[in-house]
């Protein structure tokens, strides 16, 4: 029995020409490539030029996504979702802007703030809009520019972090068709709010009267208890949305997690019992790049022809939050613009 579903339609990624190198970080930071490989298995991270903001990837890779799905005149879409930790305003929201600069007329426009869940938060919700009739096509858009928010001197979070955007194009369709989403998975944990934080300039620090502290603008991470949550965090979500699925592991043909460190990613793979070829990795490259990780692993993976039509994915994330989410759903005979 079919039923109304949400359709991936269209995927796009954009990174900023600008790399960072292992070899560069180590020139000014107490570390080195091995060390960097060994702990998180990065090569080489991208980062934005000074002036380039969040919405301005945004915009490159929304209209990248737009493309693949045969989408390119104004008011194509209904609504547009942006998953993002460094917007380029506190107030207002980016996703609007982003919305009016890539012509999309008075379609409904906001940013969701979910750390590096982002992604999968904003896809839930696009799911909800379409399967419930509120929309026929949404834009989802994961992008970051998380160079802004990192203390160069702290190697437990300079060395991870990268900047980039992802999108993709969801539209109404049946639950039979070839990039269904058929389940979902969220949940969240606030009394782990501090394992990673940006401490000052929310309404918390100014309520206080105190001064931002000179390091409260840059991500604080607890890193050995972020990895620990992160692994069990996704294991458990994975095995939800599976059971949702109906599907079983020996199923799956790709994992695609939360490019956040590539032994986290490893250790997903032997609790959830899934070979590592079945992980899909783009960190090597990009680095973490936060909400944006998944849709960029994703272009990246379609890109170099891994995916095939019918395939099951399983897409899961844990972050800042504490937050986390999975989504089941089959792959699209799409090609990323």
């Amino acid at each position: 029995m079919t039923a109304r579903a949400a359709v991936l339609s269209g995927l796009g990624g954009y990174l900023p020409p600008r790399t960072v190198t292992n070899e560069e970080l180590s020139a000014r930071i107490d570390t080195s490539d091995e060390w960097i490989r060994r702990r998180t298995g990065i090569r080489r991270r991208h980062v934005a030029d000074p002036g380039v903001s969040t919405g301005d990837l945004a915009v490159e890779a929304g209209h990248r996504a737009l493309k693949s799905a045969g989408l390119g005149t104004a008011d194509t879409v209904d609504m547009v979702i942006m998953a993002t930790s460094t917007p380029d305003h506190p107030l207002p929201a980016t996703a609007p802007d982003v919305a009016a600069r890539l012509g999309l007329g008075p379609a409904a426009a906001f940013d969701m703030a979910a750390g590096c869940s982002g992604f999968v938060y904003a896809l839930a919700t696009a799911t909800a809009a379409l399967v419930a009739g509120h929309a026929e096509r949404v834009l989802v858009i994961g992008a970051e520019v998380f160079s802004t928010v990192l203390n160069p001197a702290d190697r437990g979070t300079a060395v991870i972090f990268g900047d980039g955007a992802g999108a993709v194009v969801l539209r109404a369709g049946t639950t039979d068709e070839p990039g269904a989403v058929l389940a979902v998975d969220l949940g969240a944990d606030g009394t782990g709010r501090d394992l990673a934080t940006i401490p000052d300039g929310g309404s918390r620090q100014r309520a206080t009267g105190r001064e931002p502290h000179p390091d409260g603008h840059y991500i604080h991470m607890r890193g050995k208890e972020i990895f620990v949550q992160a692994v069990h965090g996704m294991e458990r979500s994975s095995a939800a949305v599976l059971d949702k699925a109906g599907w079983n592991v020996g199923q799956i043909d790709h994992v695609v997690g939360h490019q956040a460190n590539l032994r986290i990613l490893h250790s997903l793979a032997q609790q959830l019992g899934v070979d590592r070829q079945r992980v899909v990795s783009h960190i090597e490259e990009a680095g973490n790049t936060a909400a944006a990780s998944i849709p960029l692993a994703l272009a990246d993976a379609a890109a170099r022809n891994r995916f095939r039509p019918h395939d099951r994915l399983l897409l899961t994330a844990f972050g800042a939050g504490l937050a986390w989410g999975s989504i089941a759903l089959t792959w699209p005979p799409i090609t990323p613009a």
